[in-house]
């Protein structure tokens, strides 16, 4: 039995996706059934609930052979390190009790994280306590989410800039969820592997910032130029759109984290991900965009 949490989310859905056309029998908790596709939902096993409770957790564990756990962002969360802490403690006590042997967690890319680092640091953190366990466990450390940039897709059309917190000419580090989820796929598949480890998830690509705006120009065809914004401009803009002063910081202090440069010892040496930036834009970004 596989049990994946954040089905209906943007990785746990590819997950759960990935998982169908296989043998192997998929349980998945959704606090809202009803946001499965009918699809999924015939040929899963539902508990209803939040991988919050930990009494959802215990039910959903039993008999499971691998989890997929990821705990999503939550810019209401009044303490950033307890919202990701929490669950995954009273995951950690369901895994241990039902003796489940293996598990893939999305974490983050980054070293030297594990203080001052916002959200980078509390990933660190909530790695940190599943890997206490001593179950088999692989950490997936995927750097910046392409997919971040749909939320761009206004001031592209609008104002043809992108804009961005990050040093112009400091290369970024990228992935696609696809692409996340499919090496969470290839995990939960194979019974194989055995110890703890951490897997980097990084795109093939080496691009500034500038060179981001630069590819996305090219591929929807219209100019769009890269212009950063500071750290008190992301925190405000955070705050405007209803994340709470404790998230806001956070995004900060990652944002400075990821400036002074905490991705570059992983992008040098991670085995890079399928999916190109360029591939990216043309076959998701653009449809969207035209859309």
């Amino acid at each position: 039995m596989l049990v994946i949490t954040t089905p209906t989310g943007q990785i746990g859905r590819q997950v759960v996706d990935g998982l169908l056309d296989g043998e192997e029998p998929v349980r998945v908790i959704a606090r809202d059934p009803a946001r499965l596709s009918p699809a999924v939902r015939d040929r899963v096993e539902v508990v209803q609930g939040s991988h919050r409770d930990p009494d959802v957790l215990m039910k959903a564990f039993v008999g499971a052979d691998a989890v997929f756990w990821l705990v999503p962002p939550d810019p209401a969360a009044p303490d950033v390190l307890a919202h990701v802490l929490d669950p995954t403690r009273a995951a950690c006590e369901a895994i241990a009790g039902h003796g489940v042997q293996r598990v893939v967690a999305v974490s983050t890319m980054g070293r030297g994280i594990e203080k001052n680092a916002g959200l980078l640091s509390a990933a660190q953190a909530g790695e940190d306590l599943m890997a206490g366990t001593g179950a088999r466990f692989r950490a997936l450390r995927p750097a910046g989410f392409m997919e971040n940039l749909f939320r761009q897709l206004d001031a592209i059309r609008d104002r043809g800039v992108l804009f961005w917190p990050y040093t112009a000419d400091r290369t970024v580090g990228l992935i696609a969820t696809r692409d996340i989820a499919a090496k969470a796929v290839e995990l939960l598949r194979d019974d194989s592997w055995t110890g703890q480890g951490q897997v980097p998830l990084v795109s093939p690509d080496t691009l500034t910032p500038e060179g981001v705006a630069q590819v996305v120009s090219e591929v929807l065809e219209r100019p769009v130029r890269y212009q950063q914004v500071s750290l008190d401009a992301l925190r405000a803009t955070a705050l405007e759109h209803r994340a709470n002063e404790a998230w806001a910081q956070a995004l900060v202090d990652m944002t400075a984290a990821q400036n002074a440069g905490v991705y570059d010892e992983e992008h040098r040496t991670a085995q890079p991900a399928p999916t190109g930036f360029r591939q990216w834009c043309e076959e998701v970004l653009r449809p969207a965009f035209l859309a």
